[in-house]
């Protein structure tokens, strides 16, 4: 493991399916997007940008006030009613600080285990651009740990199928890490995940 890792984490959805807003409920004593932003922090990230839109404000005053400006950046995707994912991952890169590799995580995944950042962070082939996933039960999940000389070809990427046409686009620069982390599954798009989650974690 060597080099500095930055976290990127994406907020600026409208939280349409969960029927309240998913940054602010409460978990754990926090608020869901604390944890997300706190799991990257314990797991090795030096500071995390979060991108924010729909109720940003509401977020931001929350969010610097439990932060320091060095562990912490705020981006507006003013355009999150009409953009997708990787419009928002566009900015984050944008404010990305000079970092080695960076991790990526959806807002609403606030329970990703430590040791789950570790066994990526070990996994990552610093010689060579590489793409590193966590897997459970095969399937690739939630955070990716991504050389940052990948930046400027995310940003520039204009194909199909948003994000996943990237990865398919560089599948060779692919490697995965199994995890025994449940947390990978926690991804808060219904009040049901967010009721079980409450249930396991809080």
């Amino acid at each position: 493991m060597r080099g500095r890792i930055s976290g990127l984490v994406l907020a600026a959805g409208l939280s349409s399916r969960m029927g309240s807003y998913k940054p602010l409920m409460p978990l754990r004593g926090r608020t869901v997007i604390e944890n997300t932003v706190d799991s990257l922090l314990e797991g090795g990230a030096s500071d995390v940008v979060v991108v924010l839109g729909f109720r940003g404000a509401e977020v931001e005053r929350l969010l610097r006030r439990r932060y320091s400006d060095s562990e912490l950046r705020l981006v507006y995707n003013r355009e999150f009613a009409t953009t997708d994912m990787l419009h928002s991952i566009k900015l984050g890169l944008a404010s990305l600080p000079d970092c080695e590799s960076f991790f990526l995580l959806p807002g609403d995944m606030p329970v990703v285990d430590r040791q789950t950042f570790f066994l990526l962070r070990c996994a990552m082939p610093w010689d060579r651009p590489a793409i590193v996933f966590p897997t459970l039960g095969g399937y690739r999940k939630h955070p990716p740990l991504i050389d940052a000389r990948f930046v400027a070809a995310i940003r520039d990427y204009a194909g199909p199928d948003g994000l996943r046409g990237f990865w398919r686009l560089h599948e060779g620069a692919v490697v995965t890490v199994p995890v025994d982390d449940r947390g990978c599954w926690c991804d808060l798009d219904t009040f049901e995940q967010y009721r079980d989650c409450v249930r396991l974690y809080q």
